[in-house]
């Protein structure tokens, strides 16, 4: 999963303040200026969203306006998994 991380210039992980992922490490990388790409880590598996904030300031401070999952238990070996997050960055 680090190659993942790297590749798509994930942040490093960090705790959720804002309660949106149960209080999970996640780490994000920034679509735009207000769309964001988020792996939450649930022990040992990885559930991918797609979320929507005012920044990147907020992301795990706050409530995300627009959250929605991806990928539940993503796996990079699954060619599914890997289309899911390669569509949002080309």
């Amino acid at each position: 999963m680090t190659n993942v991380f790297l590749y798509y210039n994930f942040t490093p992980f960090f705790k959720d303040e804002s309660g949106s992922f149960t209080g999970n490490d996640i780490c994000f990388s920034e679509l735009n200026s207000e769309h964001f790409m988020i792996f939450e880590k649930n022990g040992e598996n990885y559930n991918l969203y797609i979320s929507k904030y005012q920044s990147k300031k907020e992301v795990g401070k706050t409530e995300p306006e627009i959250m929605e999952m991806l990928v539940e238990n993503y796996d990079k070996s699954i060619p599914e998994h890997r289309i899911a997050i390669r569509r949002y960055f080309e």
